[in-house]
């Protein structure tokens, strides 16, 4: 199962990229206002959340493309 959370783009240099299934910041998906980012992760928790200040989650896969479909996360008027 893969699990989600949302953390502050401020937290990303905690992110351990060996950890997750991104591969790099490069590769995160970014809120619309560019302050939060989606991280995901197979079984256990990766040990470097612990030192995050903060985040939400953890979401299931549901859970997590009913977020990524709000405004927030999804642009309403993107270019055609």
């Amino acid at each position: 199962m893969i699990t989600y959370v949302i953390i502050n783009m401020t937290e990303v240099p905690l992110v351990d990229f060996n950890q997750v299934l991104q591969t790099s910041e490069a590769t995160l998906r970014v809120s619309c206002n560019g302050l939060q980012t989606v991280l995901k992760w197979e079984v256990s928790e990766p040990s470097f959340v612990a030192t995050l200040s903060s985040y939400d989650g953890p979401y299931t896969h549901s859970e997590i493309l009913t977020i990524m479909a709000t405004a927030a996360w999804t642009d309403p008027n993107p270019m055609e």
